[in-house]
């Protein structure tokens, strides 16, 4: 089968490599419809994550079952499903709390564990054209309609994306009429704005300093703040003065809840082409009303094997807890606990409530994928979410 392949350091490749079989009478094997590029996957493509040479990567998988194991019971071949990124026995204590990305059975010495990730598991990814998926009847979510109908770019979505913005808004406490700031304008940034609203958010803005994406949050209904033109906080600030402060609000101009959807390669407000991954905390810290929250589903890499000059291979950081902890201020970060939201994520798209497709702005061959990473690495062309459609004809 075709698959895309890690290289090295900024090389992709699409590569034949053995099929995807059945390992396990628990076992699916999965013909991939669509498989979308994600900001993690870029990660392992800028060499910030220890991805081994030969590495399948992708892990935004939906298609159609081809194989089906001997104990699989929920599921059958030819039936239509999205695979959640973390993998998960489903009967272990922590898939029993509902904890699904801290499984305790689906990698050898550790918890939670993901398709084509480096750190994350034997497991191989879904940026190919055949996917093995272990503990089917837990891991494969069954979706209505025929590959490249008019919802392909909504269901892949489940799989990550539109389900690590619910959950960064879940983590929150987002509630109706509350006000949010969302730090970073990429995927995960724009669907956590756009799950706010759904929710009920009476005003979100989204931070960023690259136009297309800036457009694209207004799109959504949120509003833009470019960083490029002045502090975000001082902005932001502005920007609810202006539009009028609630009675009795006048002292906290600032917002309930702010999402960090940037991590560790956020970029310094004093020299914008360095790094420094503090760089949205601190300003989040600064921005939160006394007794809001703060809720982080940025990546903070635990080992950054290529550090920007200061930077902290060993991922410890100076984060301004005395300012959180005189505040009061609530914070929660970690992995997107995939089972608890999937499917009710899945019944709000059916119902024609939620459309995170709105998001995808690239699609391609897996013959693309080189090209694509490339430009979504460097903000280039417009990318924002990029989705591979491997069982379209290879060029």
């Amino acid at each position: 089968m075709k698959a895309v392949v890690f290289v090295d350091t900024h090389s992709v490749r699409v590569e034949d490599v053995p099929d995807a079989e059945l390992e396990e009478p628990t076992d699916v094997v999965v013909r991939i419809s669509s498989s979308a590029i994600c900001g993690t996957d870029l990660h392992m493509y800028d060499g910030r994550t220890g991805a081994t040479p030969g590495l399948v990567i992708g892990h935004e998988p939906l298609g159609m079952i081809e194989l089906a194991g001997s104990a699989v019971e929920m599921v059958s071949p030819g039936d239509r499903v999205v695979i959640p990124t973390h993998l998960y026995c489903g009967v272990c204590v922590n898939c029993a709390r509902g904890l699904s990305a801290a499984c305790l059975r689906v990698r050898p010495g550790g918890f939670g564990a993901a398709y084509g990730y480096a750190g994350m598991g034997p497991y191989r990814g879904a940026q190919a054209e055949l996917l093995r998926v272990p503990y089917a009847d837990a891991n494969c979510i069954p979706v209505p309609g025929e590959p490249g109908d008019e919802l392909e770019d909504d269901l892949v979505l489940l799989a990550d994306a539109f389900v690590t913005g619910w959950h960064a808004t879940e983590l929150a406490g987002v509630f109706a009429g509350c006000t949010v700031a969302v730090f970073g304008a990429g995927t995960i940034g724009l669907l956590s704005a756009y799950s706010a609203l759904l929710k009920g958010a009476a005003e979100v803005y989204v931070v960023d300093r690259i136009p297309e994406r800036l457009d694209k949050a207004g799109e959504l209904g949120a509003t833009p703040v470019n960083y490029r033109q002045a502090d975000p906080v001082d902005q932001i600030r502005e920007l609810r003065r202006t539009r009028g402060l609630p009675i009795g609000e006048k002292a906290m101009s600032g917002v309930h809840i702010g999402i960090d959807a940037v991590g560790f390669q956020a970029h310094d407000r004093g020299a914008l082409d360095e790094e420094n991954p503090t760089q949205v905390i601190d300003d989040l810290a600064r921005l939160i009303n006394p007794t809001g929250k703060l809720d982080i589903v940025g990546v903070y890499a635990e080992k950054d094997l290529h550090p920007v000059p200061e930077g902290h291979p060993d991922g410890s950081l100076t984060v301004p807890w005395a300012t959180l902890f005189s505040k009061g201020v609530s914070v929660g970060f970690g992995r997107t606990h995939d089972r608890r939201y999937t499917v009710l994520l899945r019944d709000l798209v059916l119902s024609g409530r939620a459309r995170p497709s709105a998001v995808v702005t690239h699609h391609g061959r897996l013959d693309d994928a080189p090209q694509l990473y490339r430009a979504f690495d460097q903000r280039a062309d417009g990318v924002i979410k990029a989705v591979l459609r491997p069982s379209q004809p290879h060029g």
